[in-house]
């Protein structure tokens, strides 16, 4: 089965914002609907499989700090909150923040992020975690 225009438009567009109340709004379909047509979409098996080739065909020559900072400035003056918050996340991870996998484990660099830590919680915040820990 084809997809019409509308579910053309959702599913490329659920590729970008990866919700299905945004897709379904920018798809063109009314947005007192959106919530409940993006969820009946992405229950499609056709939908489903057009998801999965967009994502197979998207490049990766694209500008990820560009499009993260748009989607990011969208989210924020649309007032979707919990989207802009990802979007900065993933904008942080992009810009150069450690992966996970470059995290220093050995001994010293535990210690090393321990004691950083320990610094930002001040010297009160440390004292009454250490007396939680019951090692006095």
């Amino acid at each position: 089965m084809a997809l019409n225009e509308k579910q053309e438009k959702f599913a490329q567009n659920y590729i970008l914002h990866r919700n299905a109340t945004e897709a379904a709004k920018s798809a063109g379909y009314a947005s007192e609907s959106a919530y409940n047509q993006g969820y009946r979409l992405l229950q499609s098996e056709e939908i489903k499989e057009r998801i999965y080739e967009l994502e197979q065909e998207l490049e990766t020559n694209v500008d990820v700090v560009s499009e993260l900072e748009s989607q990011y400035t969208y989210a924020k003056n649309n007032g979707h909150t919990n989207s802009a918050i990802k979007a900065l996340e993933l904008l942080s991870r992009v810009r150069g923040a450690k992966s996970d996998n470059e995290i220093d484990i050995s001994e010293e660099g535990i210690e090393a992020n321990i004691i950083e830590c320990l610094k930002i919680l001040g010297k009160n915040k440390v004292e009454e975690l250490i007396k939680k820990c019951e090692f006095i």
